[in-house]
């Protein structure tokens, strides 16, 4: 009598595992796939503006983010100030849909004070998005022992679909950037399905980054990938395939003899729902007093994910 009660308790047992499984799967076909522009620029709002307002850099940055239909921007390098009068801009060209009204983050990884930096504004990180966002997560990564806290900075769209848009700068320091590539990566894997866009101080093709790329990304350019990310630009057969378009004007030891590639836009394999694709934009040079409005390319790119 006790093996029938215990062979009735584990069919009904695999019943109610199956009916669930079912329910899920079920649940996750149902998810529509969305379709995201991606727009990223490391500003260098006060090495080359000196938190100027009026120079052009602001202008230049809103063109660009509208008449590129992006529904993501990432900002590396600005300064708050800049980064309120870009609120102000993008508000004035309608660019937030729906009244929205919580679209913009910002984290300081030097604060406001100094009239050296920013023009006494905080320097750091940002990110904008057409559509309303939740509440940010922001990461203080490893320190590298300088001055400026390194940080990551993520925000999840507020639709539940959990997408989320994340920016970070690396350090410079060849000593410190596992470390901190760690940390960014750490994070990531607790979100559903993230977007990162950012300097990262770190070329495709170089070791310290292998535990990103999938493996899938293998070419002369970029091998020995075990990771679990695809690039935006890694898929460009007519640009460095695997490596993607130079970001900067910087030497490099790539394999493609192009200028190094700083700039990326990370999103997780396993998420993909279609085509995916980046381009590296010149930078302007409408800002007055300066060659270029900055010494990064803009980065932009397009994907979709389930």
């Amino acid at each position: 009598m006790r093996r029938a009660m215990f062979r009735g308790f584990v069919l009904s047992l695999a019943c109610a595992f199956s009916v669930a499984a079912g329910t899920a799967q079920a649940a996750d076909t149902s998810v529509t796939p969305r379709t995201y522009n991606v727009w990223q620029w490391n500003v260098a709002g006060n090495t080359i503006h000196d938190g100027s307002l009026t120079d052009g850099l602001v202008d230049q940055a809103v063109d660009s983010i509208v008449n590129r239909g992006a529904d993501f921007a990432a900002f590396n390098e600005l300064c708050q100030n800049q980064y309120s009068a870009i609120i102000t801009e993008l508000r004035a060209r309608a660019w937030p849909v729906d009244g929205n009204t919580s679209f913009a983050r910002f984290e300081p990884s030097l604060p406001a004070g100094d009239p050296d930096v920013c023009a006494g504004s905080a320097y750091g990180n940002a990110l904008f998005s057409r559509h309303p966002l939740g509440s940010a997560d922001r990461v203080t990564l490893p320190t590298d022992g300088a001055a400026e806290a390194r940080n990551l900075l993520c925000a999840p769209l507020a639709d539940g679909s959990g997408t989320v848009f994340c920016t970070t700068h690396l350090t410079t320091d060849p000593d410190y950037k596992s470390t901190q590539l760690k940390a960014v990566f750490d994070q990531l894997a607790t979100y559903d399905t993230p977007i990162i866009a950012g300097d990262f101080n770190v070329q495709p093709h170089h070791k310290k980054l292998n535990p990103y790329y999938a493996p899938s990304v293998n070419t002369v350019a970029n091998d020995g990938n075990t990771g679990s990310y695809r690039e935006l630009d890694d898929a460009d057969s007519a640009h460095c395939p695997g490596h993607g378009e130079s970001t900067t004007d910087a030497p490099s030891d790539n394999k493609c003899g192009i200028a190094a590639k700083i700039d990326l836009v990370f999103v997780r394999e396993s998420t993909l729902a279609g085509p995916y694709s980046a381009d590296s934009l010149a930078p302007s040079t409408a800002c007055t007093g300066v060659a270029a409005c900055s010494d990064h390319r803009v980065l932009i790119g397009t994907v979709t994910v389930q």
